[in-house]
């Protein structure tokens, strides 16, 4: 299993932004090799974290490929004060049996606070 995690700090948001942010999440959802995705908050940093699970580094590479990453990767800059990407090989995963790897499902639309 690969992670990929995508870390940013939001800017300012507009149509074509949120455009593109559901094409790439649907995309993303029917690409083969797909196993769910989790989204994060850090208040105190302003930060906000996206990962996505996939089977193989062919599903991950499938979505890194898309029309619709590429276009939004372009235009970074109109939309974010800074972000980062970590890919992973999951090694390990376990828990105890209460929140498992299938429990993982698309998550509602991300609340960003309003613009000045």
């Amino acid at each position: 299993m690969y992670s990929s995690t995508f870390i940013f700090r939001a800017g300012e948001f507009d149509d074509e932004f949120h455009r593109l942010d559901q094409q790439i999440a649907e995309s993303a959802r029917a690409i083969p090799g797909y196993l769910g995705e989790e989204t994060w908050e850090s208040p105190g940093k302003d930060l906000i974290q996206n990962v996505y699970y996939w089977e193989s580094e062919e599903a991950l590479l499938r979505l890194i490929r898309h029309p619709a990453h590429l276009e939004a990767k372009s235009k970074q800059a109109r939309w974010l004060d800074g972000y980062r990407v970590v890919i992973a090989k999951v090694i390990r995963e376990y828990g105890d049996g209460g929140i498992s790897s299938q429990t993982l499902e698309p998550p509602q639309a991300l609340k960003l606070p309003a613009q000045p």
